[in-house]
């Protein structure tokens, strides 16, 4: 499959439909893959927060001592 750019300037303003050169799938292919990696990172960062958080509750239901990221995440 053909990948194709719209571009627009001055001298075209309703556009002309480019094919990708081989420079621009490359770079197309690693900001994908940047996205990708800080999409995952995110996500990890958001269930860690999240499983800390509940652990704090279930001990805290439970009258049990918090680790020092269990009573932040409570605090903040």
């Amino acid at each position: 499959m053909t990948q194709n750019k719209i571009t627009v300037n001055p001298e075209n303003p309703t556009g002309i439909t480019l094919e990708f050169t081989a420079e621009d799938t490359a770079s197309y292919n690693v900001h994908t893959q940047e996205h990708l990696d800080k999409r995952e990172a995110f996500d990890a960062a958001r269930t860690a927060r999240a499983t800390l958080k509940a652990s704090a509750k279930t001990k805290l239901i439970a009258g049990e001592a918090l680790t020092e990221d269990e009573a932040n995440i409570i605090v903040l």
